[in-house]
């Protein structure tokens, strides 16, 4: 397959995702899944995974026409299943040891014009066959991370008014500049990066807030933190004892919310890209942690399918902060992925908490997670909430409350 992108930085990129986004051990297993218009980033990651010592890279590719096939021609009940047996294979290599790296680069709005009651049975029943696999990497069982490949339709999404070739150079340069491997030591970068994403998590940890405010014009959420809840960002260390960086990009410090201490009203500041639909204007109401009321200028239908894929669905799992002065926002470019507009403001998660954002939590049973306030849920969806003019206190257990953002940036 021929490319127009740079096969230097295709090869940079590579090496991040494998060194630094997972940290790939000798004799390391590594599951790989892509769309199939990144095979030249799926062939780079390969070769770079073979020469850190992996023992064998299954790559697993998806394609946007066999997407799309089975909303055209499939009966009705085809949408209430999934492929079970794919991810209870994943879920065993996982817990013998293997890696996990997904490569995002899909068209983002693929399904936008498909039946959203099918995608959402969809949606519902990969989540739960995918549980198995999800838990694992959830509860950082396992070294695993994210990076992006520039796909056409992707480009094109961003980019409409630009020939295809055109598109697709302009979201790639993008991409390698959020990424860091536009220098000639991308690996060293991120070394420094990482170190000021830790000065950020020190702070807050040694901080111990109970709750914190969030305060724009269309958002006053209070979101009460989980009791002994840690935060994590930029390189981690997973229960099998290897750092890494689970997203390429990441500007993130982030952590646990307690499921039934969150109450307001938070309107979203960027639209949301869900499983190839995309959400507008999302605003809720949150009551003793469970969103009650839910509205959308688009997609309104689809997020509540989504709300509505278990209990848990309706709470959050995390809760994270990025400066408004962030690479991604200053870039001005509205990604239509969750992996880089997460990268450009604060956001909350509704479902699946990560256990690992607690203190110990690497040796906490699920029950404990749950005791402590995290949420479970087949799910784990991220939309963000952050801008120009959000502040937001950290309130401590007496009620004092110290400032954490002025206008959108570190205060």
């Amino acid at each position: 397959m021929s490319t127009p992108i740079d096969p230097k930085l295709i090869d940079r990129l590579a090496e991040v995702a494998v060194r630094t986004g997972l940290n790939l051990q000798p004799g390391q297993e590594l599951i790989l899944t892509a769309p199939v218009s990144a095979l030249p980033l799926v062939r780079a990651v390969t070769a770079a995974a073979y020469r850190a010592g992996a023992s064998i890279v299954t790559p697993l590719l998806s394609d946007p026409e066999v997407a799309l096939a089975r909303y055209e021609n499939a009966s009705n009940d085809s949408f209430d299943h999934a492929a079970g047996w794919l991810y209870n294979g994943m879920a065993e290599a996982f817990g013998n040891g293997a890696a996990r790296m997904a490569i995002v680069g899909e068209d983002p709005m693929l399904l936008s014009e498909m039946d959203a009651g099918k995608v959402g049975r969809a949606n519902r029943a990969n989540s739960a066959a995918y549980k198995p696999a999800l838990s694992k990497i959830a509860n950082f069982e396992i070294n695993w991370t994210i990076c992006a490949w520039p796909g056409e339709a992707w480009a094109q999404r961003m980019f409409p008014d630009l020939p295809a070739e055109e598109a697709q150079h302009k979201l790639a340069e993008a991409i390698f500049a959020a990424s860091r491997v536009l220098d000639e030591d991308p690996v060293s970068n991120w070394a420094v990066h990482n170190a000021k994403l830790r000065e950020r998590t020190d702070w807050m940890n040694a901080q111990r807030f109970d709750a914190l405010h969030f305060k724009s014009e269309h958002t006053d959420l209070t979101v009460g933190l989980a009791d002994d809840h840690e935060w994590m960002g930029g390189a981690s260390t997973a229960q099998n004892g290897v750092t890494c960086n689970p997203n390429i990009p990441t500007e993130e410090v982030f952590t646990t919310p307690h499921a039934a201490r969150v109450s307001g009203r938070v309107r979203s500041s960027k639209p949301l890209s869900h499983n190839g639909t995309l959400i507008e204007n999302i605003e809720v109401v949150f009551e003793d942690g469970r969103i009650t009321e839910a509205s959308a200028t688009k997609g309104e239908a689809v997020f509540k399918e989504l709300i509505a894929t278990d209990e848990g669905a309706a709470r959050l799992g995390e809760v994270a902060l990025v400066p408004h002065s962030s690479p991604i926002s200053h870039s001005g470019l509205l990604f239509y992925n969750t992996l880089f507009d997460e990268n450009a403001a604060c956001h909350i998660a509704q479902g699946q908490c990560y256990s690992k954002c607690f203190l110990d939590g690497d040796t906490l049973t699920p029950e404990q997670v749950t005791a402590k306030g995290g949420n479970s849920s087949l799910i784990h969806v991220d939309w963000m909430i952050g801008g120009p003019d959000t502040d937001i206190d950290g309130i401590k257990p007496d009620g004092t409350r110290v400032p954490v953002f002025r206008q959108g940036e570190w205060a």
